[in-house]
């Protein structure tokens, strides 16, 4: 969710302090800069997600680390086998990661959008996952994955840029709030607020300290950083994450019912930035029923549960990745039925021609699948 949008004056050379003077990085500056500029107008003109996604890249386990001392997290760096330069990227985007197995999962890229040779994603272990991250974990250095992006979904903007006059109050300081592993988007962020001199402030949560990931690197920015563990001191509620300014930009990425809970914290008029890592709850939701036409088997989708989770049930290896009606992989073709299209992506054409994302949308009765 996006109210408003506000773009600093100018990129800073780097997220890392490369030399002003080196050529390269002057140029991807000037670009970055055009970008920036011209944010408002693309983020109103459409959807976050919206854009060409790039063609399959075949990149290069190149290095992996241990982040959290409790071992649930690994970061990935993966570059190009020739060490070419690979896609921009700006902080908020995720790669799309097709494993060996077949299945297509979505990790955010957490290292330096200026370090064109490298991307670096984090995977915490989920057992009861679906085995993406189990799949993830046990790659070796040297494996060879392919990704399609990068892409953003929620993309860092800044603050106030609109002024009072729109949809929000015109505030202009940043409150970055991480749960857990949600710390992996918003970690370019809090880089680049820092880096621009920007008024910003994280509060980073999660069960204990050996359970966070990037600790070492967040801690170096200073006391801006507050690091609020359960373990210590009992799980915080919505206002302490909110914290002294209500009226601050938000950017937020953790459990689900954090984020719930902090959105129905801040003012109405605040701007209040958020991505999942989990399915959007079924709003208005009726049952009805979906048949998988090539066996004629008809499944039952009650009004609280997607389509998607139902008939994963019966074909646990049916593709899907963001369960939020953006990333196209669980597209099915309907060849029956009425559709209560509820996605973000999908063009008037695709729907007449029988498209339709099974992790969001829904029907008033019965629908037959090419399934």
């Amino acid at each position: 969710m996006v109210t408003r949008h506000h773009v600093p004056a100018a990129t800073p050379p780097d997220l890392y302090g490369k030399r002003e003077q080196d050529r390269a990085m002057r140029v991807l500056n000037r670009l970055a800069d055009g970008f920036l500029a011209a944010a408002p107008l693309l983020y109103r003109r459409r959807g976050p997600a919206d854009g060409v996604v790039s063609a399959d890249l075949s990149l290069t386990l190149a290095a992996r680390t241990v982040e959290a001392a409790d071992q649930d997290v690994v970061s990935l760096v993966l570059q190009a086998a020739d060490g070419a330069e690979l896609p921009a990227w700006t902080p908020g985007a995720h790669l799309d990661v097709l494993l060996p197995s077949g299945r297509l999962r979505q990790y955010s890229l957490c290292g330096d959008p200026f370090e064109r040779n490298t991307y670096r994603i984090a995977v915490r272990r989920v057992p009861d996952g679906g085995g993406g991250s189990i799949e993830m974990h046990a790659l070796p250095v040297g494996a060879h994955i392919t990704v399609r992006g990068p892409r953003n979904a929620f993309a860092f903007t800044g603050a106030g840029h609109f002024g009072a006059g729109e949809s929000g109050t015109g505030g202009t300081s940043l409150r970055f709030i991480a749960g857990g592993i949600g710390i992996t988007p918003i970690l370019p962020m809090v880089r680049l607020a820092d880096r621009m001199g920007l008024d910003w402030s994280l509060i980073y949560t999660g069960r204990s300290a050996e359970s966070l990931p990037f600790l070492g690197e967040l801690r170096a920015l200073g006391p801006r950083v507050t690091v609020r563990t359960d373990d210590e001191g009992g799980v915080p509620s919505a206002a302490e994450l909110v914290g002294p300014d209500p009226d601050a930009a938000f950017y937020c990425c953790g459990p689900t019912a954090m984020s719930s809970a902090l959105m129905a914290a801040v003012p109405p008029t605040a701007e209040f930035h958020s991505e999942r890592f989990s399915a959007l709850p079924v709003v208005n939701g009726t049952e009805f029923t979906v048949e998988l036409a090539r066996t004629g088997e008809v499944l039952t989708v009650p009004a609280d549960r997607t389509a998607l989770e139902v008939i994963r049930e019966r074909l646990p290896d049916v593709p899907y990745s963001c369960q939020q009606g953006f990333c196209h992989t669980c597209e099915v073709k309907v060849l029956r039925g009425e559709v209560d299209h509820r996605d973000r992506v999908l063009t008037d054409d695709q729907r007449a021609n029988g498209a339709m994302l099974i992790c969001v949308s829904r029907c008033g009765g019965t629908l037959s699948l090419d399934l």
